[in-house]
């Protein structure tokens, strides 16, 4: 068996067996409440930007995304209508990864430009593994796009 594969492992036997039918009930709802989480959280942070959405422009351009015009408000919309997005479970997949992709510059920012090491990206590099994992998985149980039968 090769373990350096990018492909799902085969699930460990359980050392208590009876145990399995709870952990896969918990399963789907757990995944639910992780996307829900990490998108409510991500339109509550993106709540004050939506409505200045050209507030941030001189901070984007200090990172060198330059016209501020152009990439404040769309990380106001990445956060704001994203996190709704990843909250409901619709467009999961390119809504977590806006999300993935905004949190990235904030872990380089923090970690590299304001020299905060792992204290100060702590939080986005949890959040950017959240929203990473529904890049990959999509939006799962509970989500819209599940109930529609469809996602990109």
């Amino acid at each position: 068996m090769n373990t350096l594969a990018f492909t799902t492992p085969e699930r460990p036997r359980l050392l208590f067996p009876a145990i399995g039918r709870v952990y896969a009930s918990l399963a789907g709802p757990s995944t639910f409440l992780l996307r829900f989480m990490a998108g409510v959280a991500m339109a509550i942070h993106g709540w004050g930007k939506i409505q200045a959405p050209f507030k941030n422009a001189g901070m984007v351009e200090s990172l060198g995304f330059v016209p501020g015009e152009l990439w404040s408000p769309l990380l106001a919309g990445t956060e704001f209508f994203g996190g709704i997005l990843l909250a409901i479970g619709f467009l999961t997949r390119p809504a977590a990864l806006g999300g993935t992709i905004v949190l990235l510059v904030t872990i380089w920012f923090h970690w590299f430009v304001q020299g905060q090491g792992y204290a100060g990206s702590e939080k986005s590099l949890l959040w950017a593994a959240m929203t990473f994992y529904f890049v990959a998985h999509g939006g799962g149980f509970l989500s819209v796009d599940r109930a529609l039968g469809k996602e990109i």
